[in-house]
């Protein structure tokens, strides 16, 4: 066995891989002598072209690609709740097309109570197109809050957590909203 295959006899004790590594470098080599012909740099060059165009495509498309965010809330801090309603509002400045959720309970409710500070930017955010806010029937109803308290728009969805793992399984992004 030559020398440079210790490695893999360790790996594979009794198998000598020599002969296999032997017929890459071979081939290799006719595959090389084959596209070195003058005849063909032109297809050569064609198929590099080719090659390069559907690079090209591939990335203008994945930067085209469905922008589809779901935000976890559950906290009662109020610098949490003004950063949800600023990142929300950022990105829908920034990418118009972008689907934006924001899913609450537990301790997070107050961010969309009438009464509370964020009450009027949280409306405001419900008017614009695909960006919504769901509250956790589970939640409302540990907290005896009843739906008229809560800021025109927003939906109830029987459990928020169940709400966001479905949205995770239909490929939207997580963001867990925390200070």
């Amino acid at each position: 066995m030559p020398k440079g295959n210790f490695e893999y006899s360790l790996i594979f004790p009794g198998i000598s891989i020599w002969p296999v590594n032997r017929a890459f470098s071979i081939a290799f080599k006719a595959i090389s002598l084959y596209f070195s012909d003058t005849k063909l740099i032109t297809m050569k060059k064609n198929i590099a072209l080719l090659f390069g165009l559907m690079f090209i495509c591939q990335n203008i498309a994945a930067q085209h690609a469905d922008y589809k965010v779901v935000f976890d809330m559950s906290s009662r801090d109020t610098i949490s709740h003004q950063a949800v309603v600023r990142e929300v509002k950022l990105i829908k400045e920034a990418n118009p097309d972008a689907k934006l959720e924001v899913v609450v309970y537990g301790q997070g409710l107050n961010l969309i109570l009438k009464d509370k500070p964020q009450a009027e930017a949280v409306q405001k955010l419900l008017g614009i197109k695909d960006v919504s806010f769901k509250v956790c029937a589970i939640t409302l109803q540990r907290t005896n809050t009843d739906k008229s308290q809560l800021v025109t728009g927003v939906e109830v969805v029987p459990d928020g957590i169940y709400e966001i793992i479905t949205k995770q399984k239909e490929g939207w992004g997580y963001i867990k909203v925390a200070h």
